[in-house]
């Protein structure tokens, strides 16, 4: 197998179990106005921005009919304690550890192109030493991030950081949204879907995609 140029890595749900805390803090936001959140329209917000994903919930809550809709600061009060209480407990996905020891102990460059902001993804990575090994970062709320996922601005800015073509890059994504700004940046992409999914959901939300991840283990054991 050809190595990578570098690996690029999504945070929430791909190296750390995180999507349902975000899930269920999102649910008690929106319900705590009136509106609770569909099961499809909880995955919609996999891999966005925390304020891309605020109104989303915003608009759901308006079209809702409810009859004082917050406002994005308003629903992220109510949401952010919630999430921080609830993140700081995020396990590994099974393999994230490994993948990335493996990597560096390989030498292959990594960064980490999230779109959680950089006060979060301190939060989520404080009890997982092992992620310090991934020094290159760009945040949700990088100044130079344009645009966040689907655009494929934190993929393109993340390679560049790391002075290396996207179109030599894996990526590693969990999230719909995720993939195709992976896609759109020219990463080769290596999807691991929520586990929750049918193979039918699974082509319908991640189209034209060959091959699903079962594990980050996977990639441990090919990647040599």
């Amino acid at each position: 197998m050809v190595r990578p140029a570098a690996c690029l890595f999504d945070l929430d749900g791909l190296l750390l179990d995180t999507e349902p805390l975000h899930a269920e803090a999102w649910q008690q936001a929106s319900s705590h106005f009136g509106r609770p959140l569909a099961a499809h329209e909880l995955l919609a917000l996999r891999g966005r921005r925390r304020h891309d994903c605020a109104d989303q919930v915003l608009q759901w809550i308006s079209n809702g009919g409810a009859s004082a809709a917050p406002n994005r600061e308003t629903l992220l009060a109510v949401r952010q304690p919630i999430a921080e209480a609830l993140l700081i407990h995020a396990a590994p996905m099974p393999g994230a550890a490994e993948l990335v020891e493996h990597c560096q102990a390989l030498g292959i460059p990594m960064a980490l192109a999230t779109s959680s902001s950089k006060a979060a993804v301190a939060l989520k990575a404080s009890p997982h030493p092992w992620l310090s090994a991934i020094r290159v970062r760009v945040h949700g709320d990088d100044p130079l991030l344009r645009r966040g996922k689907p655009a494929p601005d934190v993929f393109l800015l993340a390679a560049e950081r790391l002075g290396v073509d996207p179109r030599q890059c894996w990526a590693f994504e969990d999230s719909p949204a995720g993939v195709q700004a992976a896609r759109a940046a020219g990463c080769r992409v290596h999807v691991l879907p929520p586990d929750h999914l049918s193979s039918e959901q699974r082509q319908e939300l991640y189209p034209e995609t060959e091959r699903f991840l079962s594990s980050l283990e996977e990639i441990v054991g090919e990647l040599q």
